[in-house]
């Protein structure tokens, strides 16, 4: 986990497109709110893993939307069973039951729906906001950090020093 958290930091701060770190964001968002039940959310995890994202973006962003999942769980609910319920889509929806394979994607629960379907829906907002984000990190937050008395305070801590020490070390090789 710390080795994720230091890859992050590293690349809020590095020249790494602001773009790929909010791609990560995004991904991460979306396969966060989805159940780990689901196939599809294994198929999901193995196909963002070939993309060029900041794994330690993604990895925490799973983890924020993760634990933020359960909140939102009613409102996931109400969409899957909206869309699930609709006249039109029931015989997509039985004719996919049908093919083999396809019923382990869970599709058909409400939450796997919903929480697939507000995903989607919010990737561009989730992407334009982490794009802003590491903007505004980049030329706001981190030199105003880097001057903060307590963060230099922070830093001269000598298990701080050490895990840094340590992260630093483990990049290289």
């Amino acid at each position: 986990m710390l080795k994720y958290f230091v890859r992050m930091l590293k690349a809020l701060n590095a020249n790494s497109h602001p773009g790929e770190l909010a791609h990560a964001f995004s991904f991460g968002m979306l396969l966060g709110f989805l159940p780990k039940t689901s196939v599809l959310w294994y198929f999901l995890f193995v196909l963002f893993l070939f993309l060029r994202i900041n794994k330690g973006f993604f990895f925490l962003s799973i983890i924020l939307a993760s634990i933020l999942a359960p909140i939102f769980d009613p409102f996931f609910d109400n969409i899957g069973y909206f869309v699930l319920t609709m006249k039109p889509f029931e015989n997509i929806f039985r004719t996919w039951l049908e093919i083999p394979f396809v019923a382990f994607t869970r599709f058909n629960n409400s939450i796997v729906a919903g929480s697939l379907l507000f995903s989607i829906l919010a990737y561009i907002p989730f992407y334009i906001l982490a794009r802003f984000f590491v903007l505004f990190w980049r030329k706001t937050l981190q030199p105003l950090l880097v001057k903060n008395p307590l963060v230099k305070a922070f830093m001269k801590i000598p298990l701080v020093k050490k895990l840094v020490e340590i992260t630093q070390q483990a990049n290289l090789s």
